[in-house]
């Protein structure tokens, strides 16, 4: 499980493709990723948050906070 900005993603490899398919979990918005190597997962984790963040921003709502 990776860690970011108070956001966590849970990451797992695809079985007939090989690619890592990863989800921000605890949020009721939708974030997700995919990548071919654990690094490129974790930064590509850190891309979509930080997207996810400029968005929300851009259309001045609140993100959502991840569940306690």
């Amino acid at each position: 499980m990776l860690s970011y900005k108070g956001y966590k993603a849970d990451i797992r490899r695809d079985a007939d493709s090989g690619v890592l398919c990863g989800q921000v979990l605890g949020i009721r918005d939708v974030i997700t990723f995919e990548a071919e190597t654990e690094q490129q997962a974790e930064d590509e984790f850190h891309k979509s948050v930080d997207i996810y963040l400029s968005f929300c921003q851009d259309l001045r709502e609140e993100p959502n906070q991840p569940w306690s």
